[in-house]
């Protein structure tokens, strides 16, 4: 579906016409212009996250104007996937997170547009320094709910969630594999889904990535995970995979 709109560019504070195109992952847009670019829609129109470039259309049935906020690449891992084809991301409106290594929010605020306000997303970091932009972007973000605590640690936060329907790890540690099974585990309902990043040099920098790769598929199968789909991250992040699956236990 397309839609032919003169956009405002706050950036540049001038008006181009651009083509916005559904992307075929629900609540997802591209930016068709001059250079096409990944998009979601603003939960909170005239707000950036993180200094990210934002786009004004007139939506002429509803005579009202819609924001929507571009998606980069380079900051965010599952941008990056999603860019580089991966089939499914198993986020759409409604939906429950558990985002382990939610660091400042950029990612986590493209799933809360994503999510809309009936999902939530329990947004888990560690560091009290990302932890205070993660929570003052969810004082206008309602329908994320942050976490500072250790994610090794899940019983320390239980109380605050409910069964998952996704877990999302994005951690830089050797123990990543063990850190999203516990929380699986604690969390992430049966048949449920899970998206993790593998960091090779964080696991292992002694040795090809693609082996590091390969290692940590064989413990997230050991662990009641079914990976579906694996992706790199190229070019916009070295090193890098993402792994996407569905939880037997």
């Amino acid at each position: 579906m397309k839609k032919n709109h003169f956009v405002k560019n706050y950036k540049k504070d001038k008006k181009i016409k651009f083509i916005i195109e559904k992307h075929k992952h629900e609540g997802i847009y591209i930016l068709r212009g001059k250079e096409d670019a990944l998009c979601t829609l603003n939960m909170v129109p005239g707000e950036s996250v993180y200094g990210e470039k934002r786009f004004s259309v007139l939506c002429e049935k509803k005579n009202i104007r819609i924001e929507y906020r571009i998606w980069n690449p380079f900051r965010s891992k599952l941008a990056a996937a999603i860019l580089g084809g991966i089939d499914n991301t198993y986020i759409k409106p409604g939906i429950k997170i558990l985002y382990i290594g939610a660091a400042n929010g950029t990612t986590v605020s493209h799933i809360s547009d994503i999510i809309q306000h009936q999902g939530t997303v329990y947004a888990v970091e560690f560091s009290h320094r990302s932890g205070r932009d993660l929570i003052n972007i969810a004082r206008k973000r309602l329908n994320i709910i942050p976490i500072i605590e250790d994610a090794r640690y899940p019983h320390k936060y239980r109380m605050f969630l409910n069964a998952v329907d996704l877990v999302f790890c994005d951690v830089s540690q050797p123990d990543q594999e063990r850190i999203l099974t516990i929380n699986a585990k604690y969390f992430l309902k049966t048949n449920g889904y899970f998206i993790t990043v593998i960091k090779a040099n964080c696991i292992d920098s002694t040795v090809d990535a693609a082996l590091v790769f390969a290692k940590e598929v064989q413990k997230l199968q050991k662990a009641d995970f079914y990976p579906i789909e694996q992706i790199t991250l190229e070019p916009y992040e070295r090193d890098h995979a993402v792994v996407l699956g569905k939880y037997n236990a």
